[in-house]
């Protein structure tokens, strides 16, 4: 599956995923996968960064907020609508450009750092990715980015549960299965049943490949590893999001930050 249809993907899923993000049900992101990469985030104030597959701009808002100058980047215009709208209604002095990971539109050297929450494992051809990324950096800039982990999300992936319905374990199967483009259906399971059926299911192309690509790649593209973290919620974020609690149980994120010597 080529970036084309990636983004018809996308596009088909923008205002459903948008309409229900910005209502507060996607909770593992803004209870624990976007609070932990900001705490592991460096200083960006008074830097240029660019936020990689942006989406709606939730998350480049919050570096814009934190002092840095922002691009925005996605390869699906429906939803760079909603987040250019939210910059003119509520301006950051965020430029959202549309465009593909494999094919960055910027010169050598333009970027103090780049981030990508939750987007590299769902562009084809993350090796190419990783290189326009360490091309547009400038030496001495970092990419820090989060993807489902590569360990637990494997093609064959279920939940075991207790008698009360809690989860106990996962089991997992074809970790050396790459997918290229499978199509994956769900939606947020923390919104009520009542509002999850007002939207069809999201459609999400899935590139699946080993931890040991994800750091190969890394490294043959010239980036130096120098942070990597595996978030899960402790007991007072469980209690303000009970949800999340399974994500105590097997590691849901990855995040790395690598620089370009």
């Amino acid at each position: 599956m080529d970036t084309i249809r990636v983004g018809q993907h996308w596009n088909r899923n923008a205002e459903a995923w948008t309409t229900m993000a910005r209502a507060g049900y996607d909770v593992y992101r803004d209870c624990l996968n976007t609070p932990t990469f900001l705490a592991m985030l460096p200083d960006v104030e008074g830097r240029l960064g660019l936020d990689l597959g942006c989406g709606e701009g939730h998350n480049t808002r919050l570096l814009a907020q934190q002092g840095a100058t922002m691009i925005g980047i996605d390869i699906a215009s429906r939803f760079l609508q909603y987040a250019r709208q939210t910059e003119l209604e509520k301006p950051l002095g965020i430029n959202y450009i549309q465009g593909s990971g494999p094919h960055l539109p910027f010169a050598a050297n333009t970027f103090d750092f780049i981030t990508a929450f939750m987007s590299l494992m769902d562009i084809p051809q993350p090796s190419h990715v990783l290189e326009e990324c360490h091309r547009v950096l400038k030496p001495g800039g970092f990419l820090q980015f989060s993807i489902s982990h590569p360990c637990s999300d494997t093609p064959i992936h279920r939940k075991r549960k207790d008698k009360q319905g809690a989860v106990q374990a996962i089991e997992l199967g074809g970790y050396f299965q790459r997918l290229e483009g499978a199509i994956d259906e769900w939606t947020f399971s923390s919104a009520p049943e009542e509002i999850r059926n007002q939207w069809p299911a999201f459609q999400i192309p899935r590139f699946t490949q080993p931890l040991s690509a994800w750091l190969n790649q890394l490294v043959d593209a010239g980036l130096m590893i120098e942070r990597v973290g595996e978030p899960f919620p402790n007991e007072e974020t469980i209690a303000v999001c009970p949800h999340i609690a399974d994500a105590r149980v097997w590691p849901y994120f990855l995040h790395i930050r690598c620089r370009k010597p």
